[in-house]
């Protein structure tokens, strides 16, 4: 039989190997604003979450770079992978037309800005004349644009549209090609006043020139100031055109922990650390259902809506998402926030590889009442 101190030494180094072993599947606490937790403490599993390190490593999800989750007010996992790290500015494409939303926002809330029904051409007009200029093209509002139903013949899913982004790039001034597009020849409102879905980066290009334009300084400054100033976001890249135009279509490129930030703004319906930074109801109307985009989803302004499959049964996600696989999801009611950076830029399924990689070991996460494959179907 041991001594009793050798026994209580023992005991002292099996608890601390145990407080060792919990911290270790703690995030880092850093000066950012972040809370952190362990993720048993708000209601996660580990076990999905450690199998998605094994997954990623297997080639599951390909080139994934960072998963982080925020539950409950608090960062319970942050994992990096190949070319990702917490110091990495990630070039999440289209994700950040979002920002593009919340700018418009705030320039409403400003007052530089009148409404989102307001003709967006007449905010261009120091761009006048314009090509294919006519009724259907005075006729486009900032809303036209926020839920991509606009008339302008653009759709950068359509390798054949006037409008696709890829004609934009070898260009020197992105806002000259945007302003003189044609319209759509049979372009419909439907009964609620809008067009049928195209996604069209081109838009949300021209709603950071009509920002611009309207606070009268570089869209960059306001947003830096307005938005991501008071969210703590030093480290940021913005995208320009070779004339320097701000790229507002996406790519501005952020830290993973400030990407989740933006998710957590969102969630707590513009407040950030019990200050409001972006007005409540500007967010209600980013996060309102405006166009069916297919079976799978729904889009607001500049923000995509769907139902993703878990153990609490079915979820309903709204995200920012961009070429590649990257989104920044939050899930309302399960008071959830998931960043997942990616550059599988161009690939086939690169969408439903993410879809899987949420469904499969972050939702799987959550510490629900099982239900069966039935219900989760529903």
């Amino acid at each position: 039989m041991l001594p009793r101190f050798v026994v209580a030494v023992l005991a002292l180094l099996l608890a601390a190997g145990d407080l060792c072993a919990q911290s270790a599947d703690v995030p880092l606490r850093l000066a950012d604003g972040l809370n952190v937790a362990a993720p048993g403490s708000v209601g996660l599993e580990l076990a999905p979450l450690r199998s998605l390190r094994e997954a990623i490593a297997a080639g599951t999800f390909p080139n994934t770079t960072s998963v982080l989750v925020i539950k409950d007010g608090h960062l319970a996992f942050e994992e990096y992978f190949g070319k990702g790290g917490r110091d990495v500015l990630n070039d999440t494409r289209s994700a950040m037309k979002s920002v593009t939303a919340l700018a418009v926002g705030l320039a409403l809330a400003d007052g530089a800005l009148r409404s989102v029904d307001e003709p967006a051409f007449a905010r261009l007009a120091d761009l006048a004349p314009f090509a294919n200029n006519g009724p259907r093209k005075q006729g486009i509002t900032l809303a036209d644009f926020l839920t991509m139903s606009s008339t302008l013949d653009c759709n950068d899913w359509d390798a054949g549209s006037p409008g696709n982004e890829e004609n934009m790039y070898p260009l020197r001034d992105w806002a000259r090609w945007a302003v003189d597009l044609p319209v759509k020849p049979d372009y419909q409102r439907d009964s609620v006043g809008r067009g049928p879905f195209a996604y069209c980066t081109a838009g949300a290009f021209l709603l950071g020139q009509i920002v611009q334009r309207a606070v009268g300084r570089p869209v960059d400054q306001y947003v830096d100031q307005r938005l991501l100033d008071p969210l703590g976001i030093a480290s940021r890249e913005w995208p320009r055109s070779p004339t320097s135009e701000v790229m507002t279509g996406g790519g501005l490129r952020l830290r993973s922990r400030d990407l989740a930030k933006l998710g957590v703004l969102m969630l707590s319906g513009g407040r950030w650390r019990g200050r409001e930074v972006v007005p409540n109801d500007w967010i209600a109307a980013m996060l309102a259902v405006r166009r069916r985009v297919d079976a799978e989803q729904n889009y607001g302004f500049l923000y995509w809506q769907r139902s993703y499959q878990s153990p609490c049964g079915r979820l309903s996600g709204w995200y920012m998402s961009g070429n590649g696989g990257n989104v920044v999801v939050h899930v309302p009611a399960q008071r959830l926030v998931v960043v997942v950076t990616r550059q599988h830029y161009g690939q086939r399924g690169m969408h439903q590889q993410t879809v899987e990689l949420l469904q499969d070991h972050v939702f799987a996460a959550l510490k629900c009442t099982k239900v069966s494959r039935s219900q989760l179907m529903r």
